[in-house]
């Protein structure tokens, strides 16, 4: 397996107050309700989860938001949250602490957008943090695409280096193929939620300005953290 442990780290800026905290707030999510609920934690999921079936009828809106910061296990919660360690400080420090929380709540809810789309009628709940996350890649896309990502390759615990318009490149299509060629109404990964977050992160990070000051910002990068 080989995943992303790190990346280069701009100087200055804002600090990513609200990108650990996302983090922190995530792991509270789930590791409260997965104790307090037990083998029954299944049911808050479906409490909370959003339902695509539900969210077209006008129904339990606030699942939308809810939802965002739930996870179905702990290896959709770590590599989620893994990917917002290592991306999201960036765009934080690059936007601001108040446009970084406008910005992933957005982009959420156009990854949502993008999941209902693909399956209006779908009466299986929704979690996880990877629309907002994948809002944040394609922001980091645009802003930061001569980063370079540090990979971890657990296979002898080996690292490399990867540019990010490599990697998140790869990323996307990924998602793309997957999106075509998988049906949403049977369940597993929603891969439509993650392409609306992305293709909403790009936008608004080109859009914003964001592209010019990541230019400026990275000029200044520290090493890998």
């Amino acid at each position: 397996m080989i995943f992303p442990i790190g990346d280069d780290q701009v100087q200055g800026g804002h600090k990513p107050i609200f990108a650990y905290s996302f983090l922190a707030i995530n792991i509270l999510a789930f590791v409260i309700p997965f104790f307090l609920y037990g083998p029954n934690y299944h049911d808050f999921v479906l409490e909370y989860g959003s339902l695509p079936g539900e969210i077209t009828q006008g129904q339990d809106l606030f699942t939308l938001i809810t939802s965002m910061f739930m996870h179905g296990g702990w290896m959709h919660l770590a590599g989620n949250m893994m990917f917002l360690w290592v991306f999201g400080d960036n765009i934080e420090a690059t936007v601001g602490n108040f446009n970084f929380v406008l910005f992933y709540i957005l982009g959420g809810l156009f990854a949502s957008a993008g999941h209902i789309i693909s399956g209006p009628t779908s009466m299986i709940p929704t979690v996880g943090a990877s629309g907002a996350i994948a809002a944040v890649l394609g922001a980091y896309l645009v802003m930061f695409p001569k980063s370079q990502i540090k990979m971890l390759f657990l296979l002898g615990m080996r690292t490399f280096k990867i540019p990010a318009m490599l990697f998140l490149g790869f990323w996307i299509v990924q998602q793309l193929w997957s999106g075509f060629t998988t049906s949403s109404e049977g369940g597993g990964t929603a891969w439509w939620a993650h392409i609306g977050g992305f293709i909403f992160g790009v936008i608004a990070g080109y859009f914003s300005g964001g592209a010019k000051l990541g230019k400026d910002m990275f000029k200044q990068k520290k090493d890998y953290v």
